[in-house]
């Protein structure tokens, strides 16, 4: 087995053929193919299921795909710090749900970052992406939330990853809403007031159950549903669409204007914390970013008593 290996699968999986791996890496197909095959005969598994649309990841191939970004990762560090003339990159990976207050803290510690060279990777994305992320040493930690729902199959599969929630704080669940939406002037809205609105959610890939929902109760009824991947399109259809969303009621900066939260009347409540590896000691620019969420997650509460 050979690093080169490792890194051709890992980039197969990601483009979702040969061909388009081989395109990005420019290197052959045939090395690639022969490369996966010589794996495949070592290992004596099969990693891809070859189709004419494409190739796709056995449940041994999504396994060994975790093992092989771990071996990547800690290969290019190593690469870096100890390669002739080279040093220590500083470097920070965050996977977390579409939460503004994960990005400002993000941001904070980049510009405080006196660093002459580092890394810095922002990943908004699915739920199970953030566990397997976090899981495979990808990102150094993730960003999600729990409830009573959603809890038992969470946290089994926190656990499984060998992986640690930590609770930063507890939330209400807000209905989001344009301000010209028929329900903006609300106090508190009750759940049956939203089933003729269309429902606003974030996708979550292949794993789109109820339980892996970055959005609380999703297992309410739904006739008008619709799912997109970034904030900017949910911002977009809250101030031009009459559709809602459901979440902690915190609105990032670039939701403020025409955008209103309202208190969902229930005693459902959301558990957001962050996602790290116990086999992972967290790094001094982890710690720094852990602090500012702190920080930020705490201003905001106090803000939120003043007001």
């Amino acid at each position: 087995m050979t690093l080169q290996q490792l890194r051709y699968l890992i980039a197969i999986a990601e483009h979702g053929s040969i061909n388009a791996a081989a395109y990005n890496l420019y290197a052959s197909q045939s090395n690639l193919s022969t490369a996966i095959r010589d794996l495949e005969r070592e290992l004596d598994i099969t990693i891809f299921q070859r189709s004419n649309r494409g190739v796709t990841l056995t449940s041994d191939g999504i396994e060994l795909l975790g093992y092989a970004r771990e071996v990547v990762v800690q290969a290019d560090m190593l690469e870096s710090r100890y390669a002739k003339g080279g040093s220590s990159r500083t470097r920070l990976a965050v996977s977390a749900q579409h939460y503004a207050f994960s990005v400002q803290a993000f941001i904070d510690v980049i510009q405080e970052c006196g660093a002459d060279e580092y890394e810095f990777i922002m990943r908004e994305t699915s739920t199970g992406q953030i566990i397997e992320d976090v899981g495979s040493f990808r990102s150094e930690i993730g960003i999600l939330y729990l409830d009573d729902f959603n809890k038992r199959v969470l946290e089994k599969a926190i656990h499984d990853a060998n992986l640690h929630f930590t609770p930063l704080f507890e939330a209400g669940i807000h209905v989001f809403v344009g301000e010209r939406h028929p329900l903006a002037n609300h106090t508190i809205i009750e759940p049956e007031e939203l089933e003729e609105w269309p429902y606003l959610t974030f996708e979550q890939g292949t794993q789109n159950s109820f339980y892996f929902s970055e959005e609380p109760l999703s297992f309410l009824p739904h006739s008008r549903l619709i799912r997109v991947s970034d904030r900017g399109t949910i911002t977009s259809l809250l101030t031009h669409h009459n559709g809602y969303l459901l979440s902690t009621g915190v609105l990032a900066d670039e939701m403020q204007a025409g955008i209103v939260s309202i208190p969902l009347k229930t005693t459902e409540r959301m558990r957001v914390g962050y996602l790290t590896h116990r086999e992972r000691k967290p790094s001094p620019l982890l710690e720094r970013y852990i602090a500012r969420l702190c920080q930020i997650v705490h201003d905001s509460a106090s803000l939120s008593q003043a007001e």
